[in-house]
């Protein structure tokens, strides 16, 4: 075990047994994905001393949840009857609609989307008759609003809010196998672990007994889930979820690029003296190309049947967003009620979006790669999906 700034791996398990007094973790397969998430943060991350304290803690907090979630099953077996039927999961690359699509159709009241509260704060599990008026709803939404005074502009970019979806990668950071970390910390070697070697399976258990924690007393017609982390194991979801639909949206990968590389830059200039978005720049230039490679394969393969996904291109989405999302409906056989309709419309207007570029961008060349280069490597993912190529700026 390397020496750092954060604790060893065992420090920080004895600080979450202390702090819930709890210690059965359940399945251990989240040992490995801690210990390479640790010795990676201590390596490569130059953590300042915010970064320290946000990392720590987040560690000894998903652990926590872990514990929790592993105790109140413990004392609720009947959670584990609980079945998960026909998800519907919206996947694609980051910064192509996912986030709004996931919001928008959460505005259904048939939908049960997973709040951010109450992934934030899983136990107990959230109840029907208290759900909308939960006290863990303003301390969620206390906590993010800190996250605007820290870094301003960056919820205007990529809004955060105590009742909006969260993504499932969020989930998975209990299990210690999430691309959340690797978006927020320089952890190169713990990317390549979870992007390359890593048997995702245990994070799509730990997944499902997250989903059936959450509905076992607050349940609506079907889970509307939503992560781009899904793009890079569409193999492990079909073999968990094999009557989920899927949901694909497509964008132009360069812009995607250079996009992502400034909502990373934003969280990791916060927590390090020392970042260079060239770095995390050169992460995604390869990351993302591996992930479009890898799930194209997969669907040429034929891993969904025809009825079980839909392509959605983010030329398309953006001219008419509310039309894009009627036709979805229409595909999934289900029906866009007025009133569902009426709080979608009623959604987008509390929330345009990030129309005021309120967060630092950078343009693709200060991402430093080769356009060409990746031009004609996104070539088959575009031709096969007809997605249009963006102008770089």
């Amino acid at each position: 075990m390397t020496t750092g700034p954060i604790p060893p791996a065992d420090a920080l398990i004895e600080a979450a047994v202390a702090a819930t007094g709890l210690d059965d973790f359940g399945e251990p397969t989240w040992r490995e994905g801690l210990e390479r998430y640790v010795d990676a943060l201590n390596d490569t991350a130059r953590l300042n001393d915010v970064g320290v304290a946000v990392a720590g803690d987040g560690v000894v907090t998903d652990l926590g949840t872990r514990l929790q979630l592993v105790e109140w099953r413990r004392h609720h077996p009947g959670v584990e009857a609980e079945e998960v039927v026909r998800p519907i999961i919206i996947v694609g690359l980051p910064r192509t609609g996912t986030s709004i699509l996931h919001d928008l159709m959460a505005q259904d009241r048939s939908m049960r989307a997973p709040l951010s509260w109450e992934v934030e704060r899983p136990v107990p599990a959230p109840r029907t008759e208290t759900y909308d008026v939960d006290p863990r709803i303003e301390l969620a939404q206390a906590q993010f609003d800190l996250v605007d005074s820290i870094i301003p502009g960056f919820t205007a970019f990529h809004e955060l809010g105590a009742r909006l979806a969260q993504e499932d990668v969020r989930m998975w950071t209990s299990e210690f196998r999430s691309m959340q970390f690797s978006l927020q910390f320089e952890v190169p070697a713990y990317n390549d672990w979870l992007l390359r070697e890593a048997d995702m399976a245990p994070a799509y258990r730990w997944h499902r007994r997250f989903l059936q924690h959450l509905q076992s007393e607050h349940m609506a017609d079907r889970w509307l889930l939503k992560s781009p982390a899904h793009l890079w194991s569409l193999d492990a979801l079909a073999a968990e979820y094999p009557d989920a639909v899927v949901i694909q949206n497509h964008r132009d990968p360069l812009k995607v690029i250079a996009s992502i590389s400034a909502l990373g830059a934003s969280l990791r200039e916060m927590t390090t003296d020392s970042f260079e978005v060239e770095r995390l720049a050169a992460q995604y230039g390869t990351d993302i190309m591996d992930g479009l490679d890898r799930a194209l394969a997969l669907r040429t393969k034929g891993i969904f049947a025809p009825d079980q996904v839909i392509d959605v291109r983010y030329q398309d989405f953006r001219q008419d967003l509310l039309g894009t999302v009627a036709a979805i409906y229409e595909r999934l056989g289900l029906e866009l009620t007025d009133e569902t309709r009426g709080r979608q419309e009623a959604f987008l207007a509390a929330h345009p979006g990030d129309a005021a570029n309120s967060l630092k961008r950078y343009s693709f060349p200060q991402t430093g790669l080769d356009e060409g280069e990746l031009r004609e490597r996104a070539r088959p993912y575009q031709e096969h999906f007809g997605v249009e190529s963006e102008q770089l700026s």
